[in-house]
């Protein structure tokens, strides 16, 4: 291979049988022409003595690197100072078998000899220079990606892999290039082979500085008392920066909040105008219930009208909330009054703690994911003051019966379906079709959530000792120095990953004679901060378990959390085949993952049963239009939140490869499972054989959204 003006004498670099560049040797020292590639020069031993990124210039004789007419190629010379000489000739380093001309090569500098292999990288290479350090490129969509990869933290507001590419809080900006240095925002920068980064200089340090000044210009100091502080990605930031005292007078208006929802609390005064939930709610949810209004100085992020965000398309899955960097959308905190009723000494408190919680609540306290976080809660909770503490995976086994019976049911009855049988475990969803698919009420399940249908259980069995004023451990008693008393009401309180469970327990239709069977629900986040309010240790806590008589749960129970889990349970609990290796064949049919859109088939009995895993909104649309273009499907689970309740919004905010860390812990938990199916559960056989759902099960289980 030789240069296009003949001067060049070349040669093909090969690694593992890839052409990985090109060897040329410059005779005269004349300027050649890279475009983009990066030049080298290697002494013996591959120490570098000069190198020309992209540009114009003779490497060979001192003579400058010049800048390169257009593209993203920079250049540079970082030969030791005085390395001046006259090339040799030839080429070294490659054999005539590779397609090199075999001649030796060499430069005389300083009276020395060496020799010496110019190196002409191409752009497939796939490499990159950041902070003076090599970094592969791997796919990775943006500059972002890689510096993160490298080991580099970089500040973002608006950036989240899993949405699109926004660029608007420009805090990622980097410097590209030498001599001709250009500043881009990494988020929205395409990685190029050959391209020099530097992500920490001076002029980028001023940048963040004085973006972080603005936005505190015009944002709420109030951070003591801001439900987001030490959570605040603003206020860690200007931290991280040394942003003590801003150089603009503070022009922040007076808090605008609003709290009409049962699930999150916006205050529209701590918005940055990142763009984060605006794009989730588009995006992922596909509900669109706020966007951008006004222009300029007087845009804002509000619902349409600026009407209430209750009285919106809002459906209170929370991932606003969970992407949301500043005190802008929060969760709604109940906490005050569960410590109100954890207070009273006449209320029999009971609680009830969701699958999902224990998946991420362990590396909020520096434990290992896969450490028995769920034994540590139960005895957190009864270190906070609860009477009855049980595990909502034998909820979980209920729903997996009924619901599992239902679709036998409906296979068997012989009718023509429009439509598959929906799941309705999750609340969002259940909202999301009142408020845009009324017409599918009929085809969702009919099964209460496994948190309603367990406080169903709970409360009638408690009646008894609330009716007949029983006295077993109310606090306030003798050992408080009073009369032995017994409980004059009873308070039940559910620990979900789910914001939209706190309006699930508000909705009419799981009262009876005017009270709610889930008197409050707090997420995992407001767990987290009542244990550290507490000031209980938790790492340190010893392992309990659940109180009886609901203290066994089922492998199926306790995989309800991820996407596809209450497919999988279901389909365990009504095969004819229970063996172990009949059981794994089901995890093995697609209905495990993160992707949104997961398909089956199923042989139950002598009938092929087609299913879709849905989770995130947005893909609940595709689903639909997939069933009106003629595609059947007998059931279809959905789960608001992508990747299933391991990603709600009530849980601490996680990226996705957490999110997966969490699944993985789950199933990992319903392997250690004493029994895999729902069915086999002893508590549950107990219970319709023989307890409160005997002759009650449809009364207590099952609910009808249709009013």
């Amino acid at each position: 291979m030789t240069g296009g003006d003949g001067r060049n004498d070349a040669g093909t670099i090969v690694i593992a049988g890839r052409v990985a560049g090109i060897v040329i040797a410059n005779p005269k020292g004349e300027a050649i022409q890279t475009k983009g590639v990066v030049c080298w020069i290697a002494s013996p031993g591959n120490v570098p003595l000069a190198r020309n990124d992209g540009g114009f210039g003779s490497a060979m004789t001192g003579g400058a690197c010049l800048p390169p007419k257009g593209g993203r190629g920079v250049s540079w010379c970082d030969r030791p100072k005085g390395l001046h000489g006259r090339w040799l000739g030839g080429v070294a380093g490659v054999s005539p078998a590779e397609g090199g001309s075999g001649k030796a090569a060499g430069f005389e500098a300083r009276g020395e000899t060496f020799p010496l292999i110019l190196y002409l990288w191409r752009m497939m290479m796939d490499y990159m220079t950041i902070d003076g350090v090599v970094v592969p490129i791997e796919g990775e969509k943006n500059v972002l990606e890689v510096i993160r990869k490298a080991g580099i933290e970089m500040p973002t507001f608006c950036y989240y892999s899993d949405l699109s590419v926004y660029g608007a809080c420009r805090m990622c900006v980097v410097e590209t290039g030498v001599g001709r240095v250009a500043i881009e925002a990494s988020c929205s920068t395409p990685p190029v082979a050959g391209m020099v980064v530097r992500t920490n200089t001076g002029r980028l340090r001023r940048y963040r500085t004085l973006i972080l000044e603005l936005l505190l210009s015009s944002h709420c100091r109030d951070c003591t008392s801001c439900p987001k502080d030490r959570k605040c990605r603003l206020q860690d930031l200007a931290s991280r920066f040394k942003v003590r005292t801003g150089r603009f007078e503070n022009t922040a208006a007076e808090s605008l909040i609003d709290d009409s929802s049962f699930c999150i609390t916006r205050d529209a005064h701590k918005c940055i105008l990142c763009g984060d939930c605006v794009r989730v709610c588009n995006e992922i949810q596909g509900v669109g219930a706020i966007e951008f209004t006004g222009r300029g100085s007087n845009m804002r992020v509000s619902a349409p009208f600026d009407m209430p965000i209750a009285e919106s398309a809002c459906v209170g899955c929370g991932q606003c909330s969970a992407v949301c960097p500043t005190g802008a959308l929060t969760v709604r905190d109940d906490t005050a009054a569960v410590w109100r009723a954890l207070d009273d000494a006449a209320a029999l408190v009971s609680v009830q703690v969701a699958p999902a919680v224990r998946a991420a609540i362990a590396k909020e306290f520096g434990m290992h994911e896969d450490s028995n976080a769920i034994g540590r809660i139960f005895a957190a909770l009864r270190r906070l003051g609860f009477d009855r503490v049980y595990d909502t995976a034998t909820g979980a086994d209920l729903t997996v019966i009924e619901e599992g019976a239902e679709l036998v049911r409906r296979l068997q009855d012989g009718k023509a379906h429009e439509w598959p049988l929906f799941s309705s475990c999750c609340p969002a969803w259940v909202q999301f079709v009142e408020k845009e698919y009324p017409a599918l009420l009929g085809d969702l399940s009919s099964c209460k959530s496994p948190m309603q249908m367990f406080a169903s259980v709970i409360r009638e069995t408690e009646k008894a000792v609330v009716a007949t004023g029983e006295a077993d451990g109310a606090r306030g008693g003798a050992a408080d120095g009073g009369a032995a008393r017994g409980y004059a009401r009873h308070v039940h309180v559910a620990v979900m990953p789910c914001t939209a469970k706190k309006f699930e327990a508000a909705r009419a239709e799981f009262k009876a004679e005017g009270e709610p069977a889930v008197d409050y629900v707090i997420t995992t986040g407001e767990l987290i901060q009542m244990i550290r309010e507490a000031g209980i240790v938790f790492d340190a806590l010893v392992p309990e378990l659940a109180d009886r008589p609901f203290g066994e749960a089922s492998g199926g129970g306790v995989i309800f959390g991820v996407s596809g889990g209450v497919t999988e349970a279901a389909l365990r609990s009504i095969a004819e085949d229970k063996s172990p290796q009949a059981l794994m064949r089901i995890a093995y049919t697609g209905v495990r993952g993160m992707e949104g859109i997961k398909e089956a088939q199923v042989t139950v009995g002598d009938r092929v049963v087609r299913i879709a895993v849905v989770s995130g909104l947005q893909n609940v649309r595709e689903i639909i239009r997939r069933i009106k273009a003629g595609e059947r499907y007998d059931f279809v689970e959905v789960m608001s939140c992508r990747g299933g309740c391991v990603s709600g919004g009530g849980q601490p905010f996680a990226a996705s490869a957490d999110k997966e860390g969490r699944s993985r812990n789950l199933y990992a938990r319903d392997k250690r499972a004493p029994f895999p199916s729902s069915e086999r559960n002893p508590v549950v056989r107990e219970l319709y054989e023989r307890g409160v759902l005997k002759g009650r099960a449809h009364e207590l289980l099952h609910v009808d959204y249709r009013g």
